[in-house]
């Protein structure tokens, strides 16, 4: 059973020694995590994000692993990374070459990477500027300076620092791709948010000690956090198959063809990137509020607060618009039913080509609209446990999709290196398909 296949790991030295190597780089970063830029007051910062809660800030300390909010060597964390990379995503589909890269399979996906390695620099460096002069200006709530020495000093130094902690990260991410066991970057990102929930079950109990929580309230939440798990995990591995048939032909003297197959539709096509962009679009005016002090955009910022009418309908919306929006970037039906034409392969009941496109379009519009309900529901999650039930940490949200879709990518992967060296896997009968593999 499930015992067994973990048994099996250690059976398997290749696979022994990727799962070490991996733990190795993480335990790395987690320590990296805790070295603190020179020239911060770390006490006067961490009171100052205390302060800042509901701001697009909190969004990347959370991939940051919390390094944001101590200004250590990661505190951009993996975050310019991933905006490069969703940014050479966008300019494929309008500036040709790009596109030329993509289509010209391995050789084209490694140029593509290095412009996203360049990417990444360059928004770190530009992130660092603008946090290095941002900090000089902030004071914590006491009053105390967050910079003990401010000038242009201080700001050479702080970019340097933060470029160079995320150059790290990357490496980390891509040695863990390529030596480890693979999705580098999203379990750099699994690891950070999964290192704060010890000190969430730690304040959860001690609530339940003092009184402030009763138990019945406490196993309640203990079903319902089983229950938004595994709804993500049917749902994350939930697909539409559409049928396709290939017409026989004939090559020589040999026949080929004539297999049935599926196209198989993801339901949550776009992952996690909408409430990621939704996030940082809604929190914009608190945090500029945070920065300036002008009348109106504190008062629109005090109205977009996290469980109001005012945050959580626009919040809805621009996952809905960001859901359409990413899926129609990423997934081109045109592209599919070319494909399927050039090799002889036919959706039952549709002509190929036009129709063909149009009839795939038309079912991804309907499950990206089940996705998009989907992923409102478990971003607005947090929101309601905490204002209805006075639950004391978020629980939902992007974190919690990104925890359990990394989660199921990983034990995919390492499945898979046991099944192809004849060892059983993690169940015996079926398998766990990671996004990659579906």
């Amino acid at each position: 059973m499930i015992g067994s296949g973990f048994g099996n790991i250690f059976k398997i030295p290749e696979l022994k020694k990727r799962i070490l190597y991996t733990l190795g780089l993480l335990i790395v970063y987690r320590i990296g995590v805790h070295v603190p830029t020179p020239g911060i007051d770390t006490v006067a910062l961490k009171d100052l994000f205390a302060s800042m809660e509901g701001t697009i800030f909190g969004i990347f300390n959370m991939f940051s692993g919390g390094a944001l909010e101590q200004l250590s060597v990661f505190a951009l964390g993996i975050m310019p990374y991933i905006s490069a990379s969703i940014i050479l995503q966008l300019l494929t589909v309008v500036v040709p070459h790009l596109e030329q890269l993509k289509k010209e399979g391995e050789q084209g996906r490694k140029k593509i990477t290095q412009y996203t390695r360049y990417g990444t620099i360059v928004l770190s460096i530009i992130q660092g500027i603008g946090i290095s002069i941002g900090l000089e200006s902030m004071a914590s709530p006491s009053g105390a300076p967050i910079v003990i020495n401010p000038g242009w000093g201080f700001r050479i130094i702080t970019v340097l620092t933060l470029t160079a902690g995320t150059a790290f990260i990357m490496w980390l991410g891509e040695q863990i791709t390529e030596r480890g066991i693979g999705n580098g970057i999203s379990l750099i990102i699994f690891s950070g948010i999964v290192a704060s929930m010890p000190t969430a079950m730690m304040n959860t109990f001690r609530l339940v000690s003092s009184g402030e929580m009763n138990i019945f309230t406490l196993l309640v939440l203990i079903v319902l956090m089983v229950g938004v798990v595994g709804i993500i995990v049917f749902v994350e591995q939930g697909h539409r198959r559409i049928p396709v048939q290939y017409a026989k032909r004939m090559v020589g003297r040999r026949m080929y063809g004539g297999q049935s197959t599926h196209l198989p539709l993801k339901i949550n096509t776009s992952g996690v990137i909408p409430p990621i962009f939704a996030s940082s679009i809604i929190m914009f005016p608190a945090t500029i509020a945070g920065f300036i002090t002008i009348p109106w955009i504190k008062a629109i910022a005090d109205a977009i607060v996290p469980g109001s009418v005012f945050y959580e309908v626009p919040y809805v919306l621009f996952i809905f618009f960001f859901c359409y929006f990413y899926t129609a970037v990423t997934f081109n039906p045109t592209d599919v039913a070319e494909n399927m034409k050039k090799n002889g392969g036919y959706i039952p009941g549709i002509r190929p080509g036009k129709r063909t496109a149009e009839y795939i379009d038309k079912v991804l519009t309907r499950i990206t609209l089940g996705g998009a309900i989907y992923i409102s529901a478990i971003c607005v999650l947090p929101s309601i446990l905490i204002t209805q039930f006075k639950i004391p940490f978020y629980f939902g949200g992007t974190a919690l999709l990104i925890v359990v879709g990394v989660a199921i990518d990983t034990v995919a992967q390492i499945e898979s290196h046991m099944l192809t060296r004849h060892y059983e896997g993690f169940l015996k009968t079926g398998g766990i398909r990671g996004r990659a593999g579906r």
